[in-house]
């Protein structure tokens, strides 16, 4: 595959039509690895760089439960998922944050990843009908940030400026996803994620690879894959932390529970880790869209046997997206193409 993943070389993976006219194709790249890194299928280019952006929390939550953080502050499976979540700021993801920083001696202040309206449109209108601004708790990666802030408290370590590149805090999940992915994250190109944080470049491949080593952690260290079982279970058992009403992460794992983890991340990125084939998926569609995401990694669990008859007939209106218009008509949709 050439070297340009915005050129013709990746494949279409989704359609958008208006009535049986394709409007807009969206290209992109789906990496499928087993535990040893093999490339089980690819489609498009996966060797070249792309930002995980969220899709990876699992992977940075991983320093949070392996230093022993977790267990100093007893933290439960609810406030385990949260930290590897993009929650939509409902009041049960943020009163559980604000209750987890108390719990830290620390407040919303401590927080460096900014502030955002809420994902979830009902919260985000009753701030506005209450005059109120919405805060760093309303940021989708405040669980995330959450718990690096204990990871720090429970090493000494200053939390100012915790989200810097050099600082312990990164340098920790740096390290975790790189062993992980097999690959050095210090040598890959790299630019600030929209909360903050750093966000490395890596290729789906490596990605891919982290997430089959979620979904077989077997031959892995007993610390490490004891962590990856304690998180995986705690996203299981809390699908509603991990993102939150009318989400498809959350939908996925109400449905699958351990068996199909998914994980969306900003620009068009998904990943999921496939408990009963041991596999690991990450895709990228190029042009950013996040609803042909949802389609494409829907169509590839549907190939992958990631999900069952039964639960991909419950998510079938995501599986072919009806677009409809200001009066409600429906105009289109947005399906797999045939890759």
């Amino acid at each position: 595959m050439a070297a340009d993943r915005f050129g013709v070389s990746n494949p279409v993976l989704v359609n958008t039509l208006r009535g049986e006219v394709i409007e807009n194709r969206h290209r992109g790249a789906i990496a499928v690895c087993d535990p040893a890194g093999r490339l089980v299928h690819a489609w498009g280019d996966v060797d070249a760089p792309v930002y995980p952006r969220s899709s990876v929390k699992t992977l940075q939550a991983l320093p949070l439960v392996e230093s022993g953080a977790a267990d100093h502050y007893h933290l439960d499976d609810a406030e385990l998922a949260l930290a590897c979540s993009s929650h939509s700021a409902e009041p049960g993801h943020t009163q559980s944050v604000q209750a987890w920083l108390r719990r830290l001696g620390l407040d919303e202040d401590a927080l460096e990843c900014g502030a955002h309206a809420p994902y979830h449109v009902p919260t985000a209108e009753a701030l506005l009908l209450n005059h109120l601004e919405a805060g760093r708790i309303h940021n989708n990666c405040s669980g995330k940030h959450t718990g690096m802030l204990t990871t720090c408290r429970f090493l000494g370590e200053g939390t100012r400026g915790y989200i810097d590149r050099e600082h312990p805090s990164q340098q920790r999940w740096f390290d975790a996803l790189g062993e992980m992915a097999d690959i050095d994250m210090h040598r890959l190109p790299w630019n600030r994620d929209g909360c903050g944080i750093p966000v490395i470049a890596m290729p789906l491949k490596s990605i891919a690879t982290a997430f089959a080593r979620i979904a077989a952690p077997d031959d892995l260290a007993a610390a490490r894959g004891s962590a990856i079982e304690r998180l995986c279970n705690a996203i299981a058992s809390n699908p509603f932390m991990v993102a939150g009403s009318d989400r498809l992460c959350t939908e996925v794992i109400e449905l699958s529970g351990r068996r199909t983890l998914v994980k969306t991340g900003a620009d068009g990125v998904y990943t999921a880790a496939l408990q009963e084939q041991g596999l690991g998926v990450a895709l990228k569609i190029d042009d950013g869209n996040g609803e042909a995401a949802q389609v494409a990694v829907l169509a590839i669990l549907r190939r992958l046997g990631g999900l069952h008859a039964d639960e991909l007939e419950a998510l079938a209106p995501r599986c072919r997206m009806q677009i409809s218009n200001t009066r409600s008509v429906i105009t289109g949709y947005r399906q797999a193409a045939d890759f």
